[in-house]
């Protein structure tokens, strides 16, 4: 008889942190991660910013402050994100 063997895919997430920026409503914080960048062809630096709407189940955080968030399933219409509690 031949055995099974079990293999367990490894799922990678994103993750990123960011500040928080505002408060949408309840579990839901808007929070901006910036972003260096180089211009191939004038050779300077910039900044870019990026918004990402984050779930927050215990409702705990503020404007001003730093999260660690990570891809998740699809919450809501534009919620695909969940913040990391540590």
């Amino acid at each position: 008889m031949a055995t099974k063997q079990t293999t367990e895919k490894k799922i990678h997430r994103r993750s990123f942190e960011g500040v928080v920026a505002s408060k949408s409503g309840t579990k839901t914080i808007k929070v901006t991660v910036l972003r260096d960048a180089f211009h191939p062809t004038y050779h300077k630096h910039y900044t870019c910013r990026t918004h990402f709407l984050v779930h927050d189940e215990k409702n705990q955080y503020a404007v001003g402050d730093v999260v660690r968030f990570v891809e998740c399933r699809p919450l809501s219409k534009s919620k695909r994100w969940r913040v990391i509690y540590s």
